[in-house]
């Protein structure tokens, strides 16, 4: 046997005891999901998105042209969610003076002083709360101010992985956020000590008898039996508006089935429209009832079609005296949902323009200030949140960009149920990837820094909280060196955006002195 054959093998045995280590390394360690699925193939996607930019320099795409999120975005998030530096040097990668419809915010010369703040989760006391009383107006038994204005949108767990659920539930007690269970119910991975808002969608999930009609004694029981802290009806979303939906019967695991109140190895289907209610009397009738049983605030969550709904709507809240606590725009763009690709392209208005038209509705019969408005749809981030509050959000959800906080790559494998992190999977192997106990802090430290900056931006404009920005804080510029108001683009009358000067008070007391803004 020769001498170099011996130091062949064992340079040989040596690479593959180290490979077998790393392998080993990456299987148990729990700060990558991908490394934990992939073990050593997964090194390769970190060193590809490390050399990313300048590949995309010479061959591919800019910082800022991928969809739905571009790298400059998920690059924001992530490091957000890491507690790294998360500003970017050189001055700005867009070109300000041919980009049509860019958002531009209008700073004061006469700034608010504030807090001396550092990086994200530089207080973990500071929850930016919300200027109005949800369930006030209403007189609800259980109205309350949320303790934060920026909160994670419903992502259903069957759509979603128990783990990830796990982790958006803790990260939202520890930001002290509320969290959204979407329309397929209230689980066991919701129950994480994080606050909730049960949405009870068309099947019902949760809440439905053995016929599969809607059951008010289960409502009741799931509210007392768990952190409930407002109900949302759920018209349609973002992903696919006016469309039902169908879980396979190879996915209704015995687990689902249970959460769900429906058979085990059965199609569940999610019908397009409501069986308790046909028409907005029946709706307001639903609500009522709703509320008058559980106490808590009520309202709906819709993407924005046909505007005669949302007129109704606001006439018969002013007529009968009854009507929603809170209403959720969800934005066209919206996209937790798999769908037909027609629906996502071409249905239901874009956020900015469903939004402005129905709070336009409902401020021209005067009754703007008695709902409170949430806004949803590409909205986790400063400048695009800081937008839906100039329209009048008194707050803002936030899902996919939870979700990227979490782990999500933007593989966009949600409907296959194949997602290489963890995320949007039923897989046990796969979704064992995703820690929860690590995976929950970065949401709470993304949430953290949005509003973090979100705050910043209101002080930069001269006002003390988000929910005080106005039309006219905002411009929007077009392709011909001009720029146009944020008023002027979408027909407000002033005044609208604005909560009622006790609102004002109140939560400029809060601010001062909670955060001596």
């Amino acid at each position: 046997m020769s001498l170099a054959w011996i130091l062949g093998l064992s340079i040989g045995g040596g690479f593959v005891l180290v490979v077998a280590l790393v392998a080993l390394y990456d299987v148990l360690q729990t700060q990558h999901a991908i490394l934990r699925n992939f073990p050593i193939v997964g090194h390769f996607r970190y060193w590809l998105e490390a050399i990313g930019p300048e590949l995309r320099q010479y061959i591919v795409t800019s910082n800022t042209e991928e969809r739905p999120f571009n790298r400059d975005q998920r690059r924001w998030i992530y490091s957000s969610a890491k507690q790294e530096n998360s500003y970017f040097g050189f001055g700005t990668s867009e070109d300000l003076e041919v980009a049509p419809n860019y958002i531009i915010l209008k700073q004061s010369s006469f700034p608010v002083s504030s807090l001396e703040r550092g990086q994200p989760g530089f207080d973990p006391e500071f929850t930016l709360p919300s200027a109005k009383v949800l369930g006030a107006f209403r007189r609800r038994k259980k109205a309350f101010r949320p303790n934060s204005v920026v909160n994670i949108s419903g992502m259903s767990f069957g759509s979603l992985s128990g783990n990830a659920v796990m982790a958006l539930n803790k990260g939202a007690k520890l930001a002290g956020c509320l969290q959204s269970t979407g329309e397929g119910g209230l689980s066991p991975y919701h129950q994480q000590g994080g606050d909730i808002v049960w949405q009870l969608g068309t099947g019902y999930f949760g809440a439905r008898g053995p016929d599969g009609q809607f059951n008010m004694e289960l409502v009741k029981e799931v509210c007392a039996a768990n952190p409930v802290r407002a109900i949302e009806v759920k018209l349609s979303q973002g992903a696919k508006p006016g469309m039902g939906g169908l879980l396979p019967a190879a996915k209704v695991t015995r687990e689902i089935a249970a959460i769900r109140r429906i058979p085990v190895g059965v199609d569940c289907h999610s019908p397009a429209g409501h069986s308790a209610f046909h028409d907005v009397d029946g709706l307001l009738e639903f609500v009522e009832r709703l509320a008058d049983e559980t106490g808590l605030p009520v309202g709906i969550k819709s993407a924005v079609g046909q505007m005669e709904f949302w007129d109704q709507l606001a006439q018969r809240s002013v007529d009968t005296g009854r009507g929603v606590d809170f209403v959720t725009i969800d934005g066209g763009e919206g996209g937790t949902g798999a769908g037909p690709l027609v629906f996502a392209d071409h249905v239901a208005q874009p956020f900015k323009v469903g939004f402005a038209q129905v709070y336009a509705t409902f401020a021209r019969h005067g009754i703007n200030e008695d709902v409170t408005f949430i806004g949803s749809g590409k909205l986790g981030f400063p400048e695009s949140a800081a937008l839906a509050f100039g329209l009048g959000c008194d707050m803002i959800n936030v899902a996919r960009e939870a979700m990227m906080a979490i782990g999500c790559i933007q593989a966009q494998r949600c409907h296959t149920g194949h997602c290489p992190t963890g995320v949007a999977t039923q897989s046990h192997w796969l979704q064992r990837g995703l820690a929860p106990d690590v995976k929950a802090p970065r949401v709470a430290n993304y949430v953290r820094a949005l509003r973090k900056d979100l705050l910043s931006l209101s002080n930069a404009c001269g006002v003390e909280h988000p929910a005080l920005l106005t039309p006219g804080h905002v411009d929007i510029l077009d392709d011909r060196f001009g720029s146009r108001p944020l008023a002027e683009v979408f027909g407000y009358d002033p005044g609208w955006g604005l909560p009622r000067e006790e609102e004002r008070e109140a939560i400029q007391r809060i601010m001062t002195d909670k955060y001596r803004i």
